[in-house]
């Protein structure tokens, strides 16, 4: 097994990253696979108290939903999005985005989640400690791992006057993002040389050493944990899985990053604009497909914010096909 402890890197983020003068902020958005769009929106707007900022189509695949949960305004760092594909269950393993983090304020919201799934027969596992952090695992109903982390108190999320979810217990937004690795170092240098995160401590939970790497100014928002499981077999994608984690850049430092992956001899897709932000897509050396996302324009660019993921949004270049993609997608919700 791997030891760091007393070696976690010290260095300015202008060395870790060469050349590399920007830094990434924290997490941006989660993208994972549902294949029941009507069961998803209903477990994360009514039971998880998420809004529905944005109901929109897979832009490469528009027979698929993708829907963006997030806090009342939509921040970035606070959604968790899925795409709507008809595939079998996920197959668990390495080499893949392992568990979603929560953040929730204060420790006093941890028993109330815990009441509130005994009650609404969500899986969930015990208020622990990890990492130093009160935290409680659950699971969506298709095995979604995900986590409740006391963040210890309210820093960032904006509330939804609208979700059943009062006020105080409202999820804050996301982090840490946990991803499972079999080979250590070759994403090490991705994620230190390459991103500009630190690695800045490490624990071990259930027997597996997980190396912390932060962004920006830190905290549970600007995480990602590394678990170490070399000899476990690669997870096969499928439904309860995670398709991607996007991590946050300035709107302004876009460019420069669109420039710095192929410097640094990392594939990726080039810029590509959602529409709601730009991405530049690449994978790391075990295969975890990651993404970088701009804080702008936002999910205001075309609906107000007041009726954000009322009706199916387009971007411009699909609009022309605004009839053939609303047949063929099934209501979210019964009746509708």
């Amino acid at each position: 097994m791997l030891q760091t402890s007393g070696a976690c890197r010290t260095l300015d983020a202008h060395h870790r990253a060469g050349s590399i003068t920007m830094q990434l902020k924290g997490i941006h958005h989660l993208t994972a696979v549902t294949a029941d769009a009507p069961g998803n929106y209903a477990f994360y707007t009514q039971t998880l108290g998420l809004r529905l900022v944005k109901k929109t189509v897979n832009q490469d695949q528009t027979e698929a939903y993708h829907l963006f949960y997030a806090d009342g305004v939509g921040s970035p760092g606070t959604d968790i999005t899925f795409f709507d594909f008809p595939v079998p269950p996920e197959r668990r393993g390495s080499q893949s985005i392992s568990r979603t983090g929560f953040r929730v304020a204060g420790e006093a919201s941890l028993p109330w989640w815990q009441h509130r799934f005994e009650t609404l027969g969500v899986t969930h596992g015990p208020i622990h400690v990890r990492d130093g952090r009160l935290t409680m695992d659950f699971e969506d109903p298709e095995g979604q791992r995900l986590s409740l982390v006391d963040a210890g108190e309210r820093n960032g999320g904006h509330p939804w006057e609208q979700s059943p979810v009062p006020v105080e217990h409202q999820m804050l937004g996301l982090g840490p993002i946990t991803i499972s690795i079999r080979q250590w170092e070759p994403t090490d240098a991705v994620l230190t040389h390459i991103l500009g995160m630190e690695q800045v401590r490490s624990y071990t939970h259930d027997g597996t050493q997980t190396l912390v790497y932060s962004m920006g100014d830190g905290g549970a928002g600007a995480e990602l944990h590394v678990a170490l499981e070399p000899g476990m077999s690669p997870a096969q994608a499928g439904a309860g899985g995670v398709h991607h984690v996007a991590f946050c850049v300035a709107d302004d430092d876009y460019d420069a990053w669109a420039e710095h992956l192929p410097a640094a001899r990392l594939p990726s897709s080039g810029p590509v604009d959602r529409y709601y932000f730009r991405s530049l897509y690449f994978r790391e050396p075990n295969g975890i497909l990651m993404e970088l996302a701009t804080e702008g324009p936002g999910f205001a660019a075309d609906e107000p914010l007041e009726s954000l993921g009322q009706s199916l949004a387009l971007p411009p270049f699909l609009e022309p096909q605004r009839e053939a993609i609303e047949r063929r997608l099934k209501p979210l919700e019964t009746g509708s």
